[in-house]
């Protein structure tokens, strides 16, 4: 399996246009350990099959350039076989716009609650149905789906054991969520608004949480379990947007469990025994992505990374 971050940085990506924390004006004025980062979003395959994309965000043009492998056989191509959404978010769903230009519907697997978003409340399949069409494939946590070259089965409800496909298998997993904010004031839409992936490949597992308000006892154990784990690292402290007036909420109120603390991330992933564990959809305020602050030094001497962009995965 193949495993390539696209973009780490969280809503905005880094530095945000209209930030002037310490973290962004230091990679505008070229600080060598201030990396700039694109939106979240991550691309996964076999070893012998297609890309598929996981979250499109605002940035995918650009992304998905860094996805595209030898020669071109025509003059239209794609370098992506599908795309899963872990949540409705606009930061994970905005970048469906920019793929309209495709010559055949996106194939794209949410849950129903993310369908009924992005039809209701932000249209972007309405608007998408007349340009490239979409092909939806409705998935729910407990749901496996097998994808490989050109062949793609979901398996649904009545059927989790699995099929006997060369490819990737993914399996879907519940996580905290509440409606993307463009539904909170209308929605009466019930169902699973966020997810997690599981991705598993020739005996390897790769495990996908960009948004992760809490750490249960299950999922700890689905981390534990996986040969690398892909996980939330918007922000270091729980009042670390209030601290600088950028916002009225807290990273918990938000749906984003903090780093630091005895109770935050770092502290219960450290103990983990999985091979590689790896922060992502990380926020232009977390201080981890300066490369030589202390909390980044802090990350690290508990054993785990902090993701850039282009940063792949092989297991």
């Amino acid at each position: 399996m193949l495993v390539r971050i696209l973009g780490s940085a969280a809503g905005g990506g880094f530095p945000q246009w209209n930030c002037n924390c310490a973290g962004c004006q230091s990679t505008r004025a070229g600080d060598r350990n201030a990396s700039g980062r694109t939106q979240s979003s991550l691309a996964v395959r076999a070893d012998d099959g297609s890309w598929f994309l996981v979250n499109a965000s605002p940035d995918v043009r650009q992304q998905l350039e860094g996805l595209r492998d030898g020669k071109p056989l025509s003059v239209r191509s794609s370098p992506i076989a599908g795309i899963l959404l872990s949540d409705g978010e606009i930061d994970h769903t905005a970048g469906l716009m920019i793929l309209r230009e495709s010559d055949e519907p996106l194939q794209i697997y949410g849950t129903n609650a993310v369908r009924q978003g992005l039809t209701g409340g932000f249209s972007l399949l309405r608007v998408l149905k007349d340009y490239c069409g979409v092909n939806w494939v409705d998935i729910e946590p407990g749901s496996k789906v097998s994808l490989s070259n050109n062949l793609t089965n979901s398996l649904n409800n009545n059927d989790n054991s699995g099929l006997n496909v060369n490819g990737l298998e993914v399996e879907v997993f519940s996580l905290p969520s509440k409606p993307p904010k463009y539904m909170r004031s209308t929605s009466t839409v019930e169902g699973d608004w966020v997810v997690g992936f599981t991705f598993r490949d020739s005996g390897s597992v790769v495990t996908y949480a960009p948004a992760l308000s809490e750490l249960s006892d299950s999922i700890l154990e689905r981390f534990d379990n996986s040969d690398c784990i892909l996980v939330d690292g918007t922000c270091w402290q729980d009042n670390e947007l209030l601290a600088l007036g950028t916002s009225t909420r807290t990273a918990r109120a938000m749906g984003h469990l903090p780093l630091s603390g005895e109770s935050g991330s770092l502290t219960l992933l450290s103990k983990l025994s999985c091979k590689r564990k790896i922060f992502t959809h990380i926020n232009n305020t977390n201080p981890i992505l300066i490369a030589n602050s202390p909390e980044r030094q802090i990350v690290e001497k508990a054993g785990m990374e902090v993701a850039y962009d282009g940063l792949t995965i092989e297991l």
